[in-house]
């Protein structure tokens, strides 16, 4: 059986960002677990905010082409959720915006959102650890693209101080689901989940 192929990314590019980190971290701990993982920055994959009128006059933007491509080849997929003001970056929701536009003919609406199991999770200053972001993430991706996502999340509350100078985390309770969500993902990829 062949390692499942995971793609890695979280909402924020900022440097030094707490869910970078988180992003960091689940892909080190999932290629441990063998996995074939694929980390990337947003950054790489700049995209102007979504408009119906430039869809029409330019077409989709190649980031987002290229986003959706890689998005397809895989078998599953986390995302690191950063929470501004109870909700989803805007980084993240325009991302994801522009590659549900894409479908070719024959093609499901939302193809980059299907045939692939999802995880989230989120870090966060704060004592909630990013939850009311991933309750919002999950709704986009559950209701708004009829995407598969596990219910294995990570928190990371007061992520300031939650990371080691080695990327681990200090919270053992988010490191146990942290481990959960990993072995939950490659079991469900091992089983290839299709919708």
């Amino acid at each position: 059986m062949r390692n499942p192929n995971i793609l890695v990314f979280s909402g924020s590019v900022r440097s030094g960002s707490f869910n970078g980190k988180l992003a960091a971290l689940v892909a080190k701990k999932l290629a441990l677990a063998d996995a074939t993982v694929t980390h990337i920055s947003l950054k790489d994959y700049p995209l102007p905010l979504y408009d119906g009128d430039l869809e029409r006059e330019t077409g989709v933007p190649a980031s987002a082409q290229q986003l959706k491509r890689l998005m397809v080849a895989q078998d599953g997929v986390f995302i690191a959720c950063p929470e501004y003001n109870a909700g989803v970056t805007p980084l993240l929701k325009n991302a994801i915006d522009w590659v549900s536009r894409l479908n070719n003919p024959g093609e499901p609406p939302s193809v980059a959102f299907k045939n692939r199991v999802f995880t989230i999770g989120a870090a966060s200053p704060g004592a909630f650890g990013g939850m009311r972001g991933l309750i919002g993430m999950r709704t986009i991706l559950e209701v708004g693209l009829g995407a598969h996502v596990l219910p294995q999340m990570v928190s990371v509350p007061h992520a300031a101080s939650a990371f080691t100078d080695k990327g681990d985390l200090t919270d053992e309770r988010a490191d146990t689901q942290a481990e959960a969500l990993v072995k939950a993902l490659i079991r469900q990829t091992k089983l290839g989940h299709r919708e």
